[in-house]
């Protein structure tokens, strides 16, 4: 496979990940950004921790939907996530639930 042939795939499945989540989207209450993965799910909990004097942040969610284009199946029903890094969480307002259609 050339490094153009995996560009084109990799370009394939990022829009094929995008058509999904406009598809999805309607469905669920939160966004959830962590430093490695974009979620979206109806229930989150998030909670500092601290362990040896470092803080870190255990995210808890329910029916979620993972934004991952190498994950085989994207809708899980419970995610725990562990991080040091920042955690974002937004409540999806109406007008994000109606993604512009291309």
């Amino acid at each position: 496979m050339s490094a153009e042939d995996l560009e084109k795939y990799e370009t394939e499945m990022e829009l094929t990940l995008y058509r999904e989540y406009r598809d999805v989207v309607g469905i669920f209450k939160y966004v959830v950004e962590t430093d490695r993965r974009f979620y979206l799910c109806n229930q989150v909990d998030v909670k500092a921790r601290t362990e040896s004097g470092d803080v870190f942040f255990e995210v808890t969610m329910n029916d979620a939907w993972v934004w991952d284009m190498y994950r085989p199946a994207r809708f899980a029903k419970a995610v725990k996530v562990l991080t040091f890094k920042d955690v974002n969480v937004e409540t999806l307002a109406p007008t994000d639930l109606n993604p512009a259609i291309d």
